[in-house]
């Protein structure tokens, strides 16, 4: 394997140049839209429903659904900038979106406070060490009420190996280009990305990397932290027709539920 990954990568990627490299899907207006409206699909009609925005960055998703009248909706990222960002903006357009800096296995908030916990975004699955991502779906267990519902967006795993591009690389605009080279491990991709200014030089050079799930694993364990009711649903916002988003491109989001 030559590309290495240090352990602790996700503390420090997701910042301004990560908005940069990803706007295409977390700039994009319509997508975050078209998530929303699923989302309220799951969510139901009363407004006043406690939602949690897990690794919820900048709160794309928690700010339409408070522009749509959600009430009490919170999000928590680790990303000190992308929680100040999102800050700035509930409070340029007067929402009463809540935003949290914190770690998502170990969040401090109260136990049993929320009744939906959405993860989105690709934004599961970060840790090496799979016991780690465990103590994720362990603590929105433990957030939820009985009877709530987890959702996670994960990238579909059938769909990633089947059409797994080593090489891929895309202009952000006239002035900087995004390469990436990835290697397969089992049943994890390790990712090398290069952000190019044709005025400024190198931006970026760093390594991650993002576990897959097959629904049998990922349902495993759910069930093991103590979820039942796990649904696995495929082809989730899919962009196959629209070019390489890699992770992003085919999703899978699988929903748990809080007996």
């Amino acid at each position: 394997m030559s590309i290495k990954v240090n352990d602790n990568w996700w503390q420090d990627l997701f910042d301004g140049i990560y908005l940069i490299t990803d706007i295409r899907s977390v700039g994009d207006e319509k997508l975050t839209c078209r998530e929303v409206d699923f989302l309220e699909e799951i969510f139901g009609p009363d407004k006043s429903t406690s939602i949690l925005d897990l690794c919820g960055g900048q709160g794309r998703h928690s700010l339409e659904l408070s522009r749509r009248g959600y009430q009490k909706v919170t999000v928590l990222d680790y990303s000190r900038h992308l929680i100040e960002l999102g800050e700035k903006r509930a409070k340029k357009e007067k929402l009463n979106t809540v935003f949290v800096q914190g770690d998502a296995r170990n969040t401090g908030l109260p136990g049993q406070s929320f009744r939906f916990v959405v993860i989105m975004g690709n934004s599961f699955g970060y840790f090496m060490d799979e016991g780690e991502n465990k103590k994720i779906i362990e603590e929105v267990f433990r957030l939820l009420t009985p009877g709530g519902t987890l959702l996670l967006d994960l990238p579909d795993r059938d769909h990633v190996l089947q059409n797994f591009k080593p090489f891929s690389c895309h202009e952000v605009n006239e002035d900087i280009t995004v390469n990436r080279e990835r290697e397969l491990g089992e049943d994890i991709i390790y990712s090398r990305e290069r952000v190019t200014s044709r005025k400024g030089g190198c931006l970026r050079d760093r390594t991650y990397c993002t576990h897959l799930y097959h629904p049998e694993k990922i349902s495993g364990l759910m069930t093991a932290a103590g979820f039942s009711s796990v649904t696995c649903q495929r082809d989730f916002m899919s962009r196959g027709a629209d070019g390489d988003y890699g992770c992003l491109t085919n999703r899978m989001m699988v929903t748990a539920r809080k007996e």
